[in-house]
């Protein structure tokens, strides 16, 4: 399938005719765009034929699943995988700034510095990139192609419902913290103000809360706590016993799904014309009276209520990733008290990070550079690394995401 645009870079229909695209390129009559997917800009003026073309989006928190179909075929179906670092690196750069704020007395307590009260619509930087994620991977489809209609497929999860099948009434104003002062009060008095690891045979007195993940990647909810005797506490951070212990069962993505839903409709319906709602249940319904197989973009498929549509043989396959490294100097110190700058040249060679190269006739994805020129190249999944120079690399592609046909 090939994607064409006019002269002022509109989308009109695609086209197979593989010969006609050939000879238009050669004649000058047509220019590439993009290689993947393969997009051309006609030179000259012409009156394109449109049919209705509908885009089903399954969203979700870590895979968006896309379907542009008309009532015969599939025109264009994709996965992406969003990013999931986000929490991660902004805890870093917390970290960072604690420690400058300490060093630099001039600065502003924290605290005076909030925004969430001074930004109406504020949202989480992890749920606003996922916002932003689905808007954008949806800006590149209605580039390509003459998008008449969108269907978004959302959910709204009953967070207390999960946790509590038979909650009902005021039971659902009265949660799980009701009459503790804070959530330390609550895991002492949820776990019987008792060590969990000894059972109290260590006679000790003093009880701390213990995160069972690290707090920077799993908060501070009452799922992520555990009651510890301070023997107990000091030892498993020593490394002398071990936690057999998980977590409960997180609901961040339910609760971020439950966030995301009216601002990415809001949104799409601020951009595009025709914008409609479907949910989950429908899509299961349609999915299993088709006979057809679950996956994001056969979901994507089924949103857009092209059924009868012959589906497209090759898909594409999109992973979201960092551009490029905002913090300044590494976390670990030298000796010294030296800082190690943390930032790289934007290009190297004239290659930049996660360019896409072609190396021995296969296609690879830059993921470190070097100033020698040795670059360290691996496949999509950041797999099977190499080591090779840079005048042995093809530059392919160069973009903010990692893109392939399955």
């Amino acid at each position: 399938m090939v994607y064409i645009q006019d002269m002022d870079g509109k989308p009109m229909m695609p086209t197979t005719r593989h010969g006609k695209v050939r000879r238009l390129l050669k004649d000058s009559k047509a220019v590439v765009v993009n290689t993947c997917p393969f997009t051309i800009k006609l030179m000259y003026k012409t009156s394109g034929y449109k049919q209705e073309i509908v885009l089903g989006v399954d969203a979700g928190t870590k895979h968006v699943g896309l379907s542009a179909t008309t009532k015969s075929k599939e025109l264009y179906s994709s996965e992406v995988i969003l990013r999931s670092d986000i929490v991660e690196l902004l805890s870093t750069r917390r970290e960072s700034r604690r420690t400058r704020r300490n060093r630099l007395r001039y600065r502003k307590p924290r605290f005076n510095n909030r925004i969430k009260s001074k930004r109406t619509g504020w949202v989480a930087p992890s749920v606003r990139h996922r916002i932003d994620a689905h808007i954008r991977v949806i800006d590149n489809i209605c580039s390509i192609l003459p998008v008449s209609r969108v269907i978004v497929e959302v959910a709204q999860f009953d967070t207390q419902k999960i946790k509590n099948p038979d909650i009902s009434g005021d039971e659902y104003q009265e949660g799980d913290q009701l009459g503790f002062w804070n959530v330390r009060e609550y895991i002492l008095a949820r776990d019987g103000h008792k060590c969990q690891h000894c059972k109290g045979k260590s006679k000790d007195p003093i009880l701390n809360v213990h995160h069972i993940e690290s707090r920077k990647t799993g908060g501070d909810s009452p799922s992520n706590l555990i009651t510890l005797c301070e023997t107990c506490h000091k030892e498993y951070h020593k490394g002398n016993i071990d936690l057999k212990v998980k977590r409960g069962k997180s609901l961040r993505d339910a609760a971020v799904m439950g966030i995301m839903k009216w601002k990415l409709y809001d949104e799409l319906k601020s951009r595009c014309d025709n914008v409609s709602m479907t949910f989950g249940y429908i899509t299961k319904y349609n999915r299993i009276k088709y006979g057809i197989e679950k996956s994001h973009t056969s979901d994507a498929f089924v949103i857009s209520r092209n059924f009868n549509a012959k589906r497209i043989e090759r898909q594409y396959l999109k992973r979201l990733i960092r551009r490029h490294n905002r913090q300044i100097h590494k976390m670990k110190i030298l000796k010294g008290g030296k800082k190690k700058n943390n930032q790289a040249p934007f290009e190297i060679f004239r290659f930049r990070l996660f360019d896409k190269v072609l190396y021995n006739n296969e296609i690879l994805f830059v993921y470190g550079r070097r100033k020698s020129g040795n670059f360290n190249i691996r496949d999509f999944n950041g797999e099977n690394p190499k080591d090779v120079s840079h005048k042995k690399l093809k530059l392919i592609r160069g973009k903010r995401h990692l893109i392939i046909l399955k």
